[in-house]
C-alpha cells in the first residue's frame, strides 16, 4: 500500500511538473507571443517569461526582426515594348503581430508573391531608359505600393532595391547605336553653336573696322606681316589706293620756279 501511494505521488508530481513546464514560455527581446484564449485572440505578450494556461490558451511565436529575401527574376515588358528580366531584394518586418497571425495565413509567402507581382506592375509602366537611369525613384515607387498593401497584414516594407536588369544582346547593340547617335548629335549641336558664336564675333569686328578706316589699314598691314613670315612664298599684293594717292599728291606735282 505504501509503495502504491509513493508511486502515485511520483506520477502526480511528474504530471504537475510537466504541466508547469508546458505553461511557461520565454520570448526573446525580438519575439512576441500572440495568445489565444479558447480560440479567440486575447493579447500580445512578451518579451520575457510568459505563463500560458495549458489547453485553455495557445501562443503563436512571432519574430519581429527585419527579414531579407530575394525576389526571383521576373519577366517585365516595359512601356516601350522591351522585354527584360529584373530581380530585386526586399526588406520587411512584422510590426503588428496580431494582424500578421490573424489576417494572413503565411505572411512571408504572401509578401513574397505580392513583391513579384508589384515589381512587374510598377516597372511595366516605365520605359527602358527610365528603368536603367531612374532606379532610386523606381525603388521608392515599389516600396510605397508594397508597404500600402501589406499594412493590413501588420507588415512594414522598409526597403526595396532593384539588383539586376538583364537585357538581351540585340537590345544591348541597339542601345549602343542609340548612344553613339546621341553623342554625334551633341557634337554637331556644339559645333553649330561654336560657328554661330564665331559669326557673331566676326560681325562685330567687321562693324568696328568699318567705322575706323585707319583700323582697317592696320589690320591689312598685320595680315601682310603674317603672310610674310613664310619665307618660301612669293607674295604679290596691291598697294592701297589711299597710299598711292598720297604719294602722287606729295611727289607728283611739278615744282614752281
Amino acid at each position: 500500500m505504501i509503495g502504491f501511494t509513493f508511486g502515485f505521488s511520483s506520477i502526480l508530481i511528474l504530471l504537475v511538473a510537466a504541466l508547469i513546464a508546458s505553461s511557461v514560455r520565454i520570448f526573446r527581446e525580438y519575439e512576441r507571443g500572440v495568445v489565444f484564449m479558447l480560440g479567440r485572440f486575447w493579447k500580445v505578450k512578451g518579451p520575457g517569461l510568459v505563463l500560458i494556461i495549458p489547453v485553455v490558451q495557445q501562443a503563436v511565436r512571432m519574430d519581429l526582426r527585419t527579414v531579407v529575401f530575394d525576389v526571383p527574376p521576373q519577366d517585365v515588358i516595359t512601356r516601350d515594348n522591351v522585354s527584360v528580366k529584373v530581380n530585386a531584394v526586399v526588406y520587411f518586418r512584422v510590426v503588428d503581430p496580431e494582424k500578421a497571425v490573424i489576417q494572413v495565413a503565411k505572411y512571408f509567402e504572401a509578401t513574397s508573391q505580392l513583391a513579384q507581382t508589384t515589381l512587374r506592375a510598377v516597372l511595366g509602366k516605365h520605359e527602358l531608359d527610365q528603368l536603367l537611369s531612374e532606379r532610386e525613384q523606381l525603388n521608392a515607387d515599389i516600396q510605397k505600393v508594397l508597404d500600402a498593401q501589406t499594412d493590413a497584414w501588420g507588415i512594414k516594407v522598409s526597403i526595396v532595391e532593384i539588383k539586376h536588369v538583364d537585357i538581351n544582346e540585340t537590345m544591348i547593340r541597339a542601345i549602343a547605336r542609340q548612344a553613339e547617335a546621341e553623342r554625334e548629335r551633341r557634337a554637331k549641336v556644339i559645333h553649330a553653336e561654336g560657328e554661330l558664336q564665331a559669326s557673331k564675333q566676326l560681325l562685330e569686328a567687321a562693324q568696328t573696322l568699318a567705322q575706323q578706316p585707319q583700323a582697317m589699314q592696320l589690320r591689312y598691314l598685320q595680315t601682310l606681316t603674317t603672310i610674310a613670315a613664310d619665307k618660301n612664298s612669293t607674295i604679290v599684293f596691291p598697294l592701297p589706293i589711299d597710299l598711292v594717292s598720297a604719294v602722287i599728291e606729295r611727289f607728283g606735282k611739278p615744282s614752281v620756279p
